[in-house]
């Protein structure tokens, strides 16, 4: 998918990433529908396999920022749409990969995955900037 529906639905995927994650914590974690109540408090008492789910949503969201900036400044300047589709989606494959990692409690390669991840973002905001 090219263009900007390719631009929409990497954002699309993105910001439903995280969610992933969510449900993937909850229900390891044995979430209830009486823990609907205070979701969070349950998700902060769980342990192990929820917890680290639980632990990659959070910074799944606290990553959007960045990328959804950086895909929309892209867009805006027109960068070629070539190289917002290509760190889009290798921003969207390293979170997958950086998920996996944290769920398999793979510390290292977790954190060089989640610095590739940022790097794709700031590759846009350097690319946008040299075009303008």
């Amino acid at each position: 998918m090219q263009g900007i529906s390719g631009i929409i639905l990497i954002i699309i995927v993105a910001c439903l990433l995280p969610y992933v994650f969510t449900l993937i914590a909850k229900s390891k974690g044995g979430f209830q529908a009486k823990d609907n109540q205070n979701p969070r408090e349950f998700l902060a008492k769980t342990t192990g396999l929820a917890a680290r789910a639980n632990a990659v949503q959070q910074n799944s969201f606290e990553s959007l920022p960045l990328f959804i900036a950086a895909i929309l400044m892209a867009e805006y300047m027109v960068v070629p749409e070539k190289f917002i589709l290509t760190l889009g989606w290798a921003y969207i494959v390293f979170r997958v990969i950086y998920g996996i990692c944290y769920l398999a409690n793979l510390a290292t390669l977790r954190s060089i995955i989640w610095f590739f991840s940022i790097l794709c973002p700031i590759f846009l905001f350097v690319i946008t900037i040299k075009m303008t």
